[in-house]
């Protein structure tokens, strides 16, 4: 009975861990704070588009640099929870330091978005690792798509807040929501913290980053020995950074090519975050039954359908009606194409690795995807945004193309 209360607790208290986290990415990297970078901090919407495409990017190569080490020295010392709450003091810091910024403080918005956004990505290597530790293979879709539920509940939750009290065509109420969404993390990240304990390693090896090194060194040797995992990272690297373009610079798109007010923008996320929402739960559900394969090749299907409505919306006489369609079909898959992605992983990884192997799968995730929203901005810069869409069409086709072929047991 202990037990069994024991293993509910830690599964609530880290589903509140994305429940805490999501703000950040609702708020601070899709729809409010990158939309308000381009049009109030930076000098020229199309140069804004392309500085914020570059951070995004730039994040993901630091991550993809670091995250291996990091995952390493955690399983070395056995000290998750301790990287954990540095990442995200860090990560929930920087994002409040977001309100300081004014027009032409450019680098300085950068800066701290790089520094908020590496955290809180590094945040989610030791977060994912703790999935084994919690679920079995009965529970775990069932688990993972709870916690991406409840991670969008969290950003309902914030944007109905923000729309009752805060007045988004006042910059400094579109400021304060920096403050707000770092207070946010910190608060309802506290339940992991006092709920997990950490497995110190009683004898600390002396040369721990030399021998993090050769353990990682050891692990690309050793991953020819995991054929099945190796390709289903090589496909999430692609799909992955169509959904981090998507997710980086949905908002900028709804504002600079489909002139939606941050009102509009606001509605939008609600929207979209109770669809994410709900096909977390829903399909997280399903995924018991059916597998997080499937689950994943249903999601990349809808989700290019979703792209190309996005695409041809400004060529229309309703082009934010169809962009809304658009956008609820992203948010439907999103959450499960990302949950069942982390289900498969966790099933995939071996037990004694599992620091270690989420530091890769974090950096299949990041590795190359500094290449859409590079590129997005690039094609931006010298075209427009909407045909900088077709990066993300081609990502998610050759992701779906890969994990379609690949033969799990």
């Amino acid at each position: 009975m202990l037990k069994k209360m024991i293993k509910k607790n830690k599964v609530i208290s880290w589903s509140l861990y994305d429940f805490a986290s999501q703000p950040f990415s609702t708020i601070v990297v899709t729809f409010i704070f990158s939309s308000f970078f381009t049009k109030h901090i930076a000098y020229d919407e199309k140069i804004g588009t392309q500085m914020w495409s570059n951070a995004i990017a730039v994040s993901a190569i630091i991550v993809s640099i670091i995250s291996p080490f990091i995952g390493a020295i955690a399983d070395n010392t056995g000290r998750k929870k301790l990287f954990l709450l540095l990442f995200t003091f860090m990560s929930s810091l920087f994002t409040a330091m977001l309100y300081i910024p004014v027009k032409g403080e450019i680098y300085l918005a950068l800066v701290f978005f790089v520094v908020a956004n590496v955290s809180f990505e590094i945040c989610t290597i030791f977060y994912n690792s703790y999935l084994p530790e919690i679920s079995n293979s009965q529970n775990r879709g069932a688990i993972s798509g709870f916690a991406w539920g409840l991670g969008f509940i969290g950003g309902i939750v914030s944007l109905l807040i923000f729309q009752f009290f805060l007045d988004l065509e006042n910059i400094h109420h579109i400021k304060i929501t920096n403050i707000y969404v770092g207070i946010w993390y910190v608060i309802f990240s506290i339940p992991i913290f006092l709920i997990f304990k950490d497995k110190v390693q009683t004898q600390i090896q002396s040369d721990l980053i030399k021998n993090s090194y050769l353990s990682i060194k050891n692990t690309v040797k050793t991953i020819s020995n995991y054929k099945i995992v190796l390709r289903f990272l090589i496909a999430r690297l692609f799909y992955n950074d169509a959904l981090i373009t998507i997710f980086g610079l949905g908002g900028i798109y709804a504002v600079t090519t489909l002139d939606f007010d941050f009102n509009e923008v606001l509605n939008l996320a609600i929207v979209l975050n109770i669809a994410a929402g709900l096909g977390s739960f829903i399909f997280g559900i399903f995924e018991n039954t059916v597998g997080p394969k499937k689950i994943i090749i249903i999601s990349l299907w809808i989700l290019i359908i979703a792209t190309l409505i996005a695409f041809i919306a400004p060529e229309t006489n309703y082009p934010k009606k169809l962009f809304w369609l658009s956008g609820i079909l992203i948010g439907l898959m999103a959450g499960p194409n990302q949950s069942s992605s982390r289900s498969l992983m966790s099933i995939l990884v071996p037990e004694d690795k599992k620091s270690q192997f989420f530091g890769f799968y974090s950096l299949t995730g990041k590795i190359t995807s500094f290449i859409g929203p590079f590129l997005f901005g690039l094609i931006t810069f010298y075209f427009n945004q909407q045909i900088a869409l077709w990066i993300v069409i081609v990502l998610f086709s050759i992701g779906l193309y890969l994990i379609n072929k690949i033969k799990f047991n």
